[in-house]
């Protein structure tokens, strides 16, 4: 059975999560963890996004 086409609209929010392969971890340490808050620090802006919230778990993470 096919999926149902996701919602995009502008101003909708989406819930992003990233996990990794097989579960393993996504960060190796709180330096890992700095470094990838740097690049959406960057990223966000350049792309016009807005982050209301995240969430870093061992093996995967969540965004609003």
């Amino acid at each position: 059975m096919p999926r149902i086409a996701r919602i995009d609209a502008p101003g909708l929010l989406h819930h992003v999560m990233i996990r990794g392969i097989e579960r393993r971890k996504i960060f190796k340490d709180d330096m890992d963890r700095e470094d990838f808050i740097e690049r959406l620090s960057i990223l966000l802006p350049e792309t016009k996004t807005q982050c209301h919230a995240w969430s870093f778990l061992s093996n995967h993470a969540h965004f609003l």
